[in-house]
């Protein structure tokens, strides 16, 4: 243990490598991977993700390759606040 007096007024920020590269990209990789485990087992994708994102019910996503504890640890808000930017981006003309 440190003897170095801790500063309770901030918050401590700790960092693990390119962690916080990974979190970033979080949202793409899971939607990625959810998307093909729903297309490998016949699913309409679209239409799963929307019925899980609308509903909060994870039975809309396969277990396949994962997925259903893939999408269950990011917030529904987070999918789609991913979704409406991807959309924006590519969609409006600036």
């Amino acid at each position: 243990m440190s003897d170095r007096p801790r500063d309770i007024q901030h918050t401590q920020i700790q960092r693990f490598g390119n962690l916080d590269k990974e979190m970033a990209n979080a949202p793409q990789q899971v939607l990625s991977t959810v998307h093909s485990a729903l297309k490998d087992k016949g699913y309409k994708p679209v239409n799963q993700i929307v019925g899980y994102i609308l509903s909060g019910d994870p039975t809309y996503i396969t277990s396949h390759l994962n997925a259903r504890s893939l999408i269950c640890k990011l917030e529904r808000d987070e999918l789609l606040e991913e979704l409406v930017t991807f959309y924006l981006d590519h969609n409006l003309a600036d």
